[in-house]
């Protein structure tokens, strides 16, 4: 009967590590199984038959027992040993699964022995380790507003779902969330177990909700700090003047010190987003608001206020 290379399988030198061969046996269990779009019952069983032999110590040294010389084709004979590692051809001491579930190689050396842990899977196939699901991440849109106060937030999300042919599809499912107070752009909320079914008996994933901030008419967000322009009459910049702010946390009064320029950045600590110790910081940009001289009075007030305040903003060219 064929000779199968359980480590080519695996895709693992004959060397690997039990660390190693069960990152790779994961890895192509993930990939393979059929409730997964990229899955293959075939591999997917041929992959389990690889790890319940590689996976553990006594079935690797029966195996390793064979060397790396034994090609495919060749009729297997058991190996010297054999009956003193497992007690008799056939007796492989661990049971569940059916012999249909394994290569012949594989019944040969082991006798049809099978999996004896979690149980699920395809058509009855039993897998030698239950999987946890994938997580599932979705991006909430919540306004700068909900991201400083928090806010319950009812969503409807759409969810991979594999029916009984192992066909995926999407269903909706409604949850309601709480946002907590001091999320930022790209925070994420964890639910667990609100994610992908797992496989075999195995736990379902956790579901990453990732804040995307709505962009606000008034504010501008830089990370955790936010800008808002303020604009200011070209009196108000000159000779100074208090003015209420508004903030995220309320209104705040501000005093604008006199020969302030347009460009200038004040800071007021604290009222940003985040929480506290770690709550950024609001800034107010200046920018001074020239009014029209669209009558004659205006324009004589221009006149004279160049007479009597001669000044060069460019004198530095």
């Amino acid at each position: 009967m064929e000779y199968k290379d359980y480590y080519q399988i695996l895709g693992v030198d004959r060397s690997a590590s039990e660390a190693d061969i069960k990152k790779a046996y994961r890895k192509l269990a993930g990939k393979y199984h059929p409730d997964k779009p990229s899955g293959d019952e075939s591999k997917f069983k041929e992959v389990n038959e690889a790890y319940e032999v590689l996976g553990d110590k006594e079935k690797r040294q029966l195996f390793d027992q064979l060397g790396p010389n034994y090609h495919n084709g060749q009729n297997f004979q058991p190996p010297p040993g054999f009956d003193d590692i497992f007690g008799g051809h056939g007796q492989a001491g661990f049971e569940g699964g059916q012999a249909g579930d394994f290569s012949d190689f594989f019944s040969s050396l082991f006798g049809g022995g099978g999996f004896g842990q979690a149980q699920g899977g395809f058509g009855g196939f039993q897998q030698s380790q239950a999987q946890k699901g994938n997580d599932q991440i979705v991006k909430v849109l919540i306004s700068l507003e909900e991201a400083v106060q928090g806010a319950q937030k009812s969503l409807t999300i759409q969810m991979p779902s594999t029916n009984q042919f192992g066909q995926m599809s999407h269903r909706p499912k409604q949850l309601k969330v709480k946002i907590p107070a001091g999320v930022k752009q790209g925070s994420r909320i964890r639910l667990a177990g609100q994610g992908s079914p797992g496989f075999g008996g195995g736990s379902n994933g956790d579901l990453l909700l990732e804040v995307d901030l709505q962009n606000h008419p008034l504010y501008k967000v830089d990370d955790e700090d936010v800008i808002l322009n303020l604009p200011l009459t070209p009196w108000e910049a000159a000779l100074g003047t208090k003015v209420e702010i508004p903030t995220l946390k309320g209104k705040v009064n501000m005093a604008i010190p006199a020969s302030t320029q347009s460009g200038s950045k004040l800071r007021i600590k604290g009222r940003g987003l985040g929480k506290g110790d770690k709550a950024g910081d609001q800034y107010i940009v200046v920018q001074i608001h020239t009014p029209p001289a669209t009558t004659d009075q205006a324009k004589a007030f221009y006149k004279k206020m160049a007479e009597e305040m001669p000044f060069n903003p460019r004198s530095h060219f």
